[in-house]
C-alpha cells in the first residue's frame, strides 16, 4: 500500500492514465473494425475510405503512447496491402 503523499498521487494519476489510454486504444480498434468490414464487404472505396480516416488514429496512438510505432505500421501495412489486392 502506498504510504508516502507522492506515492498516492501516482495512484490516483495512473488510474486516470488508463482510463483515458483504455478508451484511446477502444477508438482505434474501432477504427481498425470499420476497415476490416469494409473488406468483408469487398466495397474497395469504402475500405479505401476507412483506412484513410484508421491511419492518422492509429498514428495518434503511437504519439501519446500507448501504441508501439512498429506495430501501428505493421497493421497499416497489412491493412493496405488487403485493400489494394480488391477489386
Amino acid at each position: 500500500m502506498a504510504n508516502t503523499p507522492q506515492a498516492k498521487k501516482r495512484i490516483r494519476r495512473n488510474d486516470r492514465r488508463a482510463e483515458i489510454n483504455g478508451a484511446r486504444v477502444s477508438r482505434i480498434r474501432t477504427f481498425v473494425k470499420k476497415v476490416e468490414l469494409a473488406l468483408t464487404s469487398g466495397d474497395k472505396s469504402a475500405a479505401a475510405a476507412a483506412l484513410a480516416e484508421a491511419q492518422p488514429e492509429m498514428m495518434r496512438g503511437v504519439s501519446k503512447g500507448v501504441l508501439h510505432k512498429n506495430t501501428v505500421s505493421r497493421k497499416i501495412a497489412r491493412l493496405t496491402k488487403r485493400v489494394s489486392a480488391l477489386g
